[in-house]
Order: structure tokens, then sequence, then C-alpha cells
């Protein structure tokens, strides 16, 4: 059986069949043949899928934070490293987690909802509500939850009530009293510092408040800037740890506890 480019030579042979000179007759029909193959080599090569670039791969950060008592100080961690450490108020009454108390709670706890999304610095929350007013550090008279909420769970038994307890990361008007125990069970921070902590903690980081001095914890080398995903609305609830108990509805009696906190 005859090859497709012996076939092809024929079919050349023929359509040049006209020419007086069988040389360039020759010539014509092998250069037709020529570009006929490059075509086709063309053809092929456009049907085949482009190589992918290799994509760089993602590095996984992990944010976590921790609270020392002792210092009021809040450090940021990614991977386990020091990322941040800022000043930060916690509870004038004490450490604890008894139901109606206003006492900070000691222990491992998880971001269970992030309230604020885009709000000013120094806007005035009131029951997790923007209310509209927006206020400057160390206003006379005021002492309301300012410019972000990041809302507490425990994960462990010296924690189970923190979520019910209402027990905040949040910004504060009276920037003033930061560095000493001032709240009323929350951990209070300057709007500036709970703004810029708040973008980089999303739902379900870890923080560990401890009554000891801060640990000493290596600087991280490479720190990643990004902004956490915007969900004030908790997805999931953070698995609790071994020993944990689950935390049980504020008493009645402890409703006006509450409406203090919300001024924690």
């Amino acid at each position: 059986m005859a090859s497709k480019i012996q076939l092809e030579q024929f079919a050349c042979a023929g359509s040049f069949a006209g020419l007086k000179f069988p040389m360039l007759r020759i010539a014509l029909c092998f250069t037709a043949i020529l570009a006929v193959a490059s075509a086709r080599a063309g053809q092929q090569a456009s049907s085949q899928p482009a190589p992918q670039q290799a994509q760089t791969a993602q590095p996984v950060v992990i944010p976590s934070v921790i609270i020392s008592i002792r210092d009021q100080k809040l450090m940021l961690l990614q991977n386990g490293y020091e990322v941040a450490t800022y000043p930060v108020s916690t509870s004038k009454f004490g450490l604890g987690d008894n139901r109606g108390a206003m006492a900070t709670p000691i222990g491992a706890m998880a971001v269970a909802q992030k309230i604020g999304d885009h709000a000013p610095p120094g806007a005035v929350f009131h029951n997790r509500r923007f209310t509209g007013e927006i206020l400057q550090p160390n206003a006379p008279g005021r002492d309301p939850i300012v410019s972000r909420i990041i809302w507490l769970r425990g994960l462990e038994a010296s924690t189970a009530h923190a979520f019910s307890r209402c027990i905040y990361i949040h910004g504060t008007a009276e920037e003033r009293t930061i560095g000493t125990p001032a709240s009323y069970g929350c951990i209070r921070m300057k709007s500036k510092d709970v703004i810029d902590l708040y973008s980089q903690l999303p739902l379900g980081s870890v923080v560990r408040v401890i009554a000891d001095k801060m640990p000493n914890v290596a600087k991280a080398k490479v720190i990643y800037r990004f902004q956490a995903p915007d969900q004030p609305v908790e997805k999931g609830r953070p698995n609790a740890i071994a020993g944990s108990q689950k935390a049980k509805p504020l008493p009645k009696s402890a409703s006006a506890l509450r409406l203090a906190r919300n001024n924690s």
C-alpha cells in the first residue's frame, strides 16, 4: 500500500503536469509537500494544551494569641512566633469564670464571632450594634465598647462560660487605663490595636489567657500581613479541649450584670 507521502507526490505530479520542465515540476511538487507537512505540524502543536506554569505554594499561617494578666499585654503569634505585642486591660475584679462574675477567665478560648467589620475607629457599640456615634480616645465621662468586638468561646473547664458571659476582646474609649486592670471581665485594647488584631484573627483562632508573665517567644522572621475573612457570624463551633464543660445559661438574677458588661 502506498504511503501518504507517495500519494501526495502522485497528486502533486498531476497538479503540475502542465509544466514543460520536469525538474521544475518536481521542485514545485516537493515544495507543496513540505508546506502541507509544516501546516499539519502546526495544527498538531496548537491542539495540544499549553504546559501549566508551576504555582507557588501559599504558606499556611495559623494565628493565635497569648494574654498575660501579670504583664497586661497581648501577644499575636503566627505559627508559634511573635508577630506583635499590645498593651491591654483585664478585669479589675480579678480572675475567674463563675456565672454572674465580672472577672477575666484563665485558660484557652477561641474566636467565636467578630463584630465591627469596617467600622471607623471609635465607633460606639451597644448590645453589639453600632449606634452611629464615634468617640475620640479618652472622651470625658464615657466608657463604651468601641471600634471592634472579638467574642470568645471557652475551650476548657476554666473558660466554659466565657461566651455566655460575653467575654470579648474589644476597643475602649478609656485608653488611659490600658496597661492596668480596669475592665469588667473583658480584655480591652486601644482602638488602633484592636483593629489591627481583628484583621488578622479568623474565626477559630485560639486565645489563651495566662496569669503569669508573658513567655519568651522567638520573633517571626517573616510576618504575613493578611486580611482575615469578614465573618462576623460564627460558622460551626471550635472543638473543645478535653475536660471542658458545656456553659450553662446565665441565671435571670445576672441580667443586670450582663447589661453592665455591655460597657466592659
